[in-house]
């Protein structure tokens, strides 16, 4: 445990973040997965829903930019297929 008091604050900010940033991946990993998984006319509102976590993903760097923009390309080339 540390000594100093700012350390302390430090662990428990990120304790915070931690936990914050594992909720928002994981709700990008399960859009992602409705996206794979859907057919018809859900393909296009999984896949809305999924670019806009992407996105917000790759600004609070809880995924890198270009890994978003890669992946959101994947699905965009998924999703035209299907249709």
């Amino acid at each position: 445990m540390p000594r100093i008091k700012s350390a302390a604050k430090r662990m428990r900010q990120a304790r915070a973040r931690t936990t914050l940033n594992r909720t928002h991946r994981s709700q990008l990993r399960t859009a992602l997965k409705k996206v794979r998984a859907a057919t018809g006319s859900a393909v296009e509102a999984a896949y809305a829903e999924a670019v806009k976590l992407l996105d917000r993903a790759g600004q609070k760097n809880i995924i890198h930019k270009n890994a978003a923009a890669r992946q959101k390309s994947r699905l965009a080339k998924l999703v035209a297929a299907k249709k």
